[in-house]
């Protein structure tokens, strides 16, 4: 069984990746590309169909479920990337909160897990902007070194979906994530 835990060998060399993966299945990925003329493109959509820009705004549902990672610490995010990876989850990454808020508005992801202490805007900050400006709920699973119940009570409070406390078992995680996304 896998846990999360602290590596400083490990660490260092997952410090310098790029923050986002492929789906599992390359046929259930979808990239955006930019038309360098800056022309409308037409977006085929069956045998004799076709969908204009206007109509094409609205996003069709993803097969690909979209977690984002949000914490400081690379080797528990390596971690955490490569079992949900497995499971078939397209992972983003942001490094501390302020970066993990602006990827939340922009990629719109089905579940957020989200260190509680990191550089810039701690797990709580980013869990009430979240709450207060999103219209439909993101989950959230907090996870935290911290053992204080009080934390937990006030995550709860502003509406958290699971807490974890590190170390944890990566099975903890994976059943987490699984329960939260299969609705």
């Amino acid at each position: 069984m896998a846990t999360a835990k602290r590596s400083t060998a490990a660490g260092k060399r997952a410090a310098g990746k790029k923050t986002s993966a492929k789906a599992a299945d390359p046929a259930a990925a979808t990239t955006g590309s930019d038309d360098a003329a800056g022309e409308e493109s037409v977006v085929a959509v069956g045998p004799a169909e076709a969908v204009g820009p206007a109509e094409a705004a609205a996003p069709a549902p993803r097969a690909t479920k979209r977690v984002l990672l949000v914490d400081d610490d690379a080797e528990i995010v390596e971690s955490m990337r490569t079992v949900l990876e497995s499971r078939g989850y397209e992972i983003l990454v942001a490094r501390d909160g302020n970066q993990g808020l602006v990827m939340a508005e922009s990629e719109d992801p089905d579940l957020v897990v989200l260190d509680m202490m990191m550089p810039k805007r701690s797990g709580f900050l980013v869990l009430e902007k979240l709450r207060r400006t999103r219209p439909v709920p993101v989950r959230v699973i907090m996870i935290t070194a911290n053992e204080g119940s009080r934390h937990k009570a006030y995550a709860e409070m502003l509406g958290v979906d699971d807490y974890i406390r590190k170390p944890f078992a990566m099975d903890r995680l994976i059943e987490s994530v699984d329960r939260l996304l299969a609705n």
